[in-house]
């Protein structure tokens, strides 16, 4: 139709639950635009073992990260789903709130209603536990979460390992504060992806007040003065226009959504008129505070004995930490992956046996913070994102600490019994 009462943009977890809510809530129309193609049927987004084939597919925007001196000019990849569900439908599955001090953060930076209390309803209400609910679990919501199941030798290990060194025991890694090691949870149910796709939009899919475009990419909102009336957007190589009654809901994540703010002429004014776009509003805070966890594929281990085939999400545990003790948070999380998750400078320079698994370190609470901007007016224009990792000085000790515990808990004795050789490193670092 040429207008909808809701125009949403982006069909990935919020747009998934923004239109569930809205169907259950009113009898308003909806639309939801989507860029990439559905998720049914695809055996990689359905069946978690395969998720990791997802990554660089043709449902991965596969963008990367500009080169900076802070990772040796390295262009680091960035996967974003291009698909419906979104990321959610390519993730690892992890269910994974974080800790209440980063609500509590946010509420005190000036964003009331973002402290954990306030959003903990939410969580529960998005949720089924496998457990039923509590005070800080829920039951009977559309995501099913469940720890993992028959854990993997590799993930087995990675827990006793971690408990010997010292690690405290999580039996449900979603505990408001977790600081310790436990089996993942993961929104899976009955051996398949439980995600926004699957639990929100899948079940109301043929309501009659909501119309789904795939591959349909929206370019820019159109305006009556500064209010948004509508957007354009290309379906099969033809723009097409549509206007919204009543708001036109942006959902299309970190990445998408400043890129069709800037493109739309919402931003910043002294980045906007180089590029001959005019300026709607002069928004600075448009593409800027860039920020994402890092993650490094990995320190590689040969197994001492042929490993069982891979199951749940290719990993099953994992451990929050703070690395420096003083902290009042994790700043770090780890966790093991059955198969030899390396990057691409690692499998160039080492021979990784088939037998093989890792321990992934990362940061998740990174101080280094970048931005977005076009590079041309063009609509499918290339973009600059750069998140200048490691460029604050703590993130490098922190990164750097979570690695050298990572060597410490694969030099327990239940690696011990795992492994067979050192891979990458070939020995402890210095």
């Amino acid at each position: 139709m040429r207008s909808y009462d809701y125009v949403i943009v982006g069909a990935g977890s919020a747009g998934c639950v923004v239109t569930r809510r809205l169907l259950d809530a009113t009898s308003a129309t909806v639309l939801l635009l989507e860029a990439g193609g559905s998720a049914e049927g695809v055996n990689s987004i359905s069946n978690p073992p395969q998720w990791g084939e997802n990554i660089g597919s043709q449902n991965d925007w596969a963008y990367r990260y500009e080169p900076s001196p802070h990772v040796l000019h390295r262009s680091i990849p960035l996967s974003l789903g291009k698909v419906v569900g979104g990321s959610g439908s390519i993730n690892g599955m992890i269910w994974a709130r974080g800790h209440r001090a980063d609500y509590d953060s946010w509420a005190a930076a000036g964003n009331p209603g973002w402290d954990f209390d306030s959003v903990l309803p939410l969580f529960k209400k998005s949720e089924d536990w496998e457990d039923g609910a509590n005070d800080f679990r829920g039951s009977a919501g559309p995501i099913h979460v469940e720890r993992a199941r028959n854990l993997h030798p590799v993930a087995a290990a990675f827990i006793d390992a971690s408990k010997s060194w010292g690690m405290p025991y999580l039996d449900d890694m979603n505990a408001p504060e977790p600081e310790g090691v436990g089996p993942t949870n993961l929104n899976i149910r009955g051996g398949a992806r439980c995600g926004p796709a699957e639990a929100y939009l899948r079940p109301v899919i043929g309501h009659q007040n909501l119309t789904v475009l795939t591959g349909a990419e929206a370019v820019r909102l159109t305006f009556t003065g500064t209010r948004c009336i509508g957007l354009d957007f290309l379906l099969d190589g033809e723009l097409r226009s549509v206007k919204a009654r009543t708001e036109v809901i942006l959902c299309a994540g970190a990445i998408h959504t400043p890129r069709l703010l800037l493109r739309s002429g919402i931003g910043p004014h002294a980045d906007l008129e180089p590029l001959g776009i005019a300026t709607v509003l002069d928004l600075p805070g448009v593409g800027r505070n860039l920020q994402d966890h890092v993650l490094l594929k990995g320190l590689c281990f040969e197994a001492k004995h042929p490993l069982p085939a891979p199951n749940n999400n290719l990993s099953g545990s994992s451990f929050f930490w703070a690395s420096p003790r003083a902290l009042t948070r994790p700043d770090v999380m780890c966790l093991p992956a059955q198969v030899p998750l390396v990057s691409s400078e690692i499998s160039a320079d080492h021979a990784i046996p088939s037998n093989s698994f890792v321990i992934l370190p990362s940061l998740v609470l990174p101080r280094s913070r970048g931005y977005l901007r076009l590079r041309t007016a063009d609509p499918t224009g290339p973009l600059e994102i750069q998140p200048n990792f490691l460029a604050e000085p703590a993130d490098v000790d922190a990164l750097a600490a979570s690695v050298e515990l990572a060597l410490e808990i694969a030099a327990e004795p239940a690696y011990r019994e795992l492994i067979k050789r050192w891979i990458v490193p070939a020995t402890r670092m210095t």
